[in-house]
This record gives structure tokens, sequence and C-alpha cells, in this order.
């Protein structure tokens, strides 16, 4: 039976972000991307989230390579955690690997781990594979799609994109992507993160246009918040300054990386001196100070949250700062970003964020610039990546609105198996995919059972009956002493703690008339008293941790 070519997505579909999809034909496999997820609001103490790794690592030996369209986190953040358990070349463009490579020293893998550098254009063969580099624009410098020529033929991934005529860096290769599509087109993944969006997504440049009017109407000082990745937005910002005599500092980690990074690579352009240290800017008057921060998603440890609630170790927000959010909130983010916004009007900040500012600009494309692509790739098959349940759909119905046959049409979820021959598609049996939680420094050690604990905790508290009994008869030598966290204040319940203790003593007594010595049946016993009492009582169900102790 002639081999066929499978294209497994272990992450980017029915979800935002932890974007990555194998393609495996025969003894061979490359991974094209490898992302993150960020937790959601239920997920407590959580950190990241991260792909299930297990069908990489079944199948490492047949591991030709990983290729990255480009460095935002939800396609390079997983990277490392991925490298701990196989490890095979990593190919990406010159900004992309910079920002890999800082990742890679965090965990201490770059000694280990190989790191391969092209530009749009180039070619690369990994075993029966041979990758494309494609040039696209994206909020990110040296983003780029791939063609992947298989034994079956042509595979096309567009990454995140959108189509801009004015980027600094060119416009998408659309020639490329035509060229392409009269050769032949096997099947098109495509980006659907903006699907939903009509028309056009309006180019970078109206941003910078929008920030010399806030520059120009302002004799303050500025602080700029943005997505660190967005080299082309920090250019702006820096060009504006320049323009109007204002000195830039940089706070916040991940902006302070990405600054290095960019002007290792030559990204950013800048006359000596506009960027100075955040300590020097008190030598520097006021109307003539530019910070730019992390922290446009109300991110807790985020510079912009530390100086809107007095936190920053350097930088305070007075009356008059204007402070300018040059992003959209993700969404789940709106109610931090409305926390921040709301902390830096109680300062006197005068705050500017409203889209029609002209601040803010996606950097994936909407529903005009989507059917360009189809219309220039004409694949056989389409399968649409990146994008929660009913974008996928809409994705769908627009590629039907192309022409494209429904049943040409695939829409699957993580671990779904397409599998591919030069005429057919079918969906195959699913691999092993899901979600790994990342815990501080635990990595999968986190999973249902203790999120479903921990959100116990944090809806409802807890309470710990502790009791002393006799070894040898079993009777009740101290308490029980009940302790709670999170469930009632108990210096104002004392009534209600005294009729806990006599419920729990009661629970005690039955089983020792029942001569029930067994810790586990007086525990049960215990928990099931007091839980019924409880919920009688005040409606409310915390979790109950007896303690017995034999002395």
């Amino acid at each position: 039976m002639a081999e066929k070519l499978k294209i497994i997505p272990l992450g980017g579909l029915d979800e935002i972000g932890k974007n990555i999809t194998v393609l495996e034909y025969g003894k061979d496999m490359i991974v094209v991307d490898c992302g993150v997820g960020f937790p959601e609001e239920d997920m407590y103490g959580v950190d990241l989230v991260i792909p299930d790794f297990s069908y990489l690592v079944a199948n490492q030996k047949k591991l030709r390579g990983m290729f990255i369209t480009h460095g935002h986190e939800d396609h390079i953040g997983s990277i490392p955690y991925a490298m701990q358990q196989v490890n095979c070349p990593i190919h990406g463009t010159a900004m992309t690997n910079g920002l890999i490579k800082l990742k890679l020293e965090e965990h201490r893998l770059a000694d280990t781990v190989k790191l391969i550098t092209h530009k749009p254009g180039d070619v690369v063969k990994a075993g029966c594979f041979q990758v494309e580099f494609i040039h696209v624009n994206h909020s990110i410098a040296d983003a780029v799609a791939f063609a992947v020529k298989t034994p079956v033929g042509t595979v096309v991934f567009t990454g995140d994109f959108k189509i801009d005529p004015t980027s600094r860096e060119g416009m998408i290769d659309l020639a490329r992507l035509g060229q392409l599509g009269n050769e032949g087109v096997l099947a098109l993944m495509a980006d659907s993160t903006n699907v939903e969006r009509a028309g056009y997504t309006p180019s970078e440049n109206t941003v910078a246009e929008g920030l010399d009017r806030q520059f120009k109407s302002c004799d303050q000082r500025i602080i700029v918040t943005t997505f660190a990745s967005n080299m082309h937005r920090i250019q702006a910002i820096l060009a504006t300054a320049q323009r109007y005599g204002r000195k830039v500092a940089v706070t916040g980690r991940s902006m302070e990386n990405m600054l290095k990074v960019a002007q290792e690579l030559g990204y950013l352009k800048v006359k000596p001196g506009t960027i100075v240290e955040l300590g020097a800017l008190k030598n520097v008057p006021k109307n003539k100070q530019v910070i730019v921060s992390t922290g446009s998603q109300g991110e807790n440890m985020s510079a912009l949250y530390r100086m809107a609630f007095n936190t920053h170790k350097q930088v305070e927000i007075v009356a008059g700062d204007r402070v300018i959010i040059s992003a959209s909130a993700i969404p789940g983010n709106e109610k931090a970003v409305s926390r921040i916004i709301n902390e830096l009007y109680r300062k006197g900040a005068d705050v500017v964020y409203e889209k029609s500012e002209g601040l803010h600009v996606s950097g994936h494309a909407c529903q005009e610039e989507l059917k360009i692509i189809h219309a220039l790739v004409k694949p056989r098959f389409f399968i649409p990546l990146h994008g929660e349940q009913r974008m996928l759909q809409i994705h769908s119905k627009l590629a039907q609105m192309m022409g494209m046959n429904p049943k040409n049409i695939f829409i699957g979820q993580i671990g779904t198996c397409f599998e591919l021959t030069g005429k057919t598609c079918k969906v195959g049996a699913s691999v092993t995919a899901g979600k790994v939680f990342v815990d501080g420094t635990g990595v999968g050690d986190v999973g249902s059972v203790v999120l479903r604990d921990r959100k116990h905790l944090a809806q409802d508290g807890m309470l710990v009956v502790c009791v002393n009994l006799n070894a040898e008869d079993g009777s009740v030598l101290s308490g029980p002493d009940i302790i709670t966290r999170g469930f009632i204040y108990v210096k104002e319940s004392e009534d209600l703690m005294e009729e806990l203790r006599e419920v729990a003593l009661e629970a005690i007594e039955r089983c020792q008339r029942k001569h029930v010595r067994d810790w586990s049946a007086i525990k049960s016993a215990i928990k099931n008293d007091l839980s019924g009492y409880l919920y009688k009582t005040t409606k409310r169900n915390p979790m109950i941790l007896p303690v017995i102790m034999e002395i």
C-alpha cells in the first residue's frame, strides 16, 4: 500500500495559541511551529499551557527538523520544553532564531540545540520534505510562510500573516504564492484568527500617523505600552520620539530582551543617544521623556502594572503623564486591561487607548485578504488553522464562497490525523494530543485533579478537622479542633464552629459504638457528616480534610 502524507495538528485548533503541526511521510517527520497557550481563568496557579509532545517522543527517530514561521510566543514558546524531550535542528529566520536563542539560554539548552538561520527564498531539505521560506507581513519582523514539497504534493502553511503593501519589509510575496498555485497545491493550512472581520487589515503606517498626533499634542512625559515583539511599532515610536527631540527608555524584561535582539540584528534604526537607561531620565525634562513599557495586556508583573500600582522601583505615574496603550486586549484579558486603565485615570494620567485613535492595527488577515490567498493558492484541499471552532467554521464558509467543494474542506481538532494522497484526503485515527500545564518549574505535574481541587479551594475554601485518638480503645483524647481557610472568619462565627465540633465528635463516637477502628472509615464519616451539615446550614461546600492522630 502506498505511503500517505499525514498532517497532524497537535495544537492551534479549537483554541487560540499553542500552535504546532506535524507532517509525516514514511520514515520522515517535520514540525511546523511550537508555541504556548496562556492559562484560562479557572487554571489556578498555571503559568503556561504547552502541547503534549508524546507523539514526537514516540517518533523522535523520524524527526528531521522543526520549522518556525515567526517569533511570537504562541509559535515559539514551547520550544525549550520540546527540546528537553526530543532534539532536532530548528530552522527559522534571523529575528525568529534570535528570540529562540534567548529562550534556549534561559533553559540552558543553547549549547545542545542546533539553530539554523534562513532568509525568504531559501529551500531546506529535511528527509523527503523540501521546505521553502516565503516572506509575509505580520506584526513581527522576519515572518514567513512555508511551501512544503512532499512526495504527494505541495502543502502551504501561511503562518500568521496579513497583506500590507506599505510595510517597511516589503509586501508579502503574493507572486510566489501565485506561482505555487499555478504549479498545483495539494493542501492549504491557513491562519483563521481574524476571519470574523470583514474587509482588510489597516497598514502599520496608520499607527505611525496616530503616534505622531499624540506626541505633537503633548508637552508632558509620554509612556507607551505595546507588544514587545512588534518591532515595526517600536521603530515607529523611536522615530516619532526622535522627531520631537525626546529621549527613550525601555522598561520590562521582555521589551529589554526584544530591543537587544533587534538592535544586534540591525532591525532598529535609531540615532545614537536616543535610547538611554531608565535611570538617566531623571536628568531629562519631563516633556522630553518617552518610556516604552510592557503591560499592554494587563499582566500582573508587567512594568505598566507596577507603575500603575506604585510598585515600580524607578517610575511613578503622576498627573499629566500621557499613557498610550498601542495594543488591543487579547480575548480574556479585557478585565485586566480595564483595571490598569482605571488605576491610571485615578492617578490623573491622560490615557489614550481607543481604537479610533489609530494606535493599533492587527497583524492578522481579514476576510478580503484571506480571499486573495485562496484565489492565488487554489488548493485541492483546505484545512483551517489557528482559531477557535467558530473561526474555523467561518473560514470554511469563506473557502466555499471562493468555489471550494465542502467535501475538500476539513475541520479537525488537536490530535486529528489527516491522511493525504495526491488526490484524496481523509481523517485517520487520532494521535495523543492535549494540554500540559507548566506551574513554576513543574511541567505536567498539575493535572485535571489538581486543577479541580484548586478550583474547589478558590470557590469554597477549606476546613481541616484535627483530632487525637487513644491508640488502645479509640477514645477521643483531644479535639476535634477545626481550622478554616477561605471559608468563614472564625472570630465572627464561633457558634457555627462549636456546632461543627459537635457534629465531628458525634461522627467519631458513632464509629466507636460500631467498633470501627479503620482511619479511612472514621475520616469518611467525619467528612460526610460535616459536609451534609454545612450545606444544610450555609448552602456552601468547602473542602473538608479530617486529620487523625493516634497517641
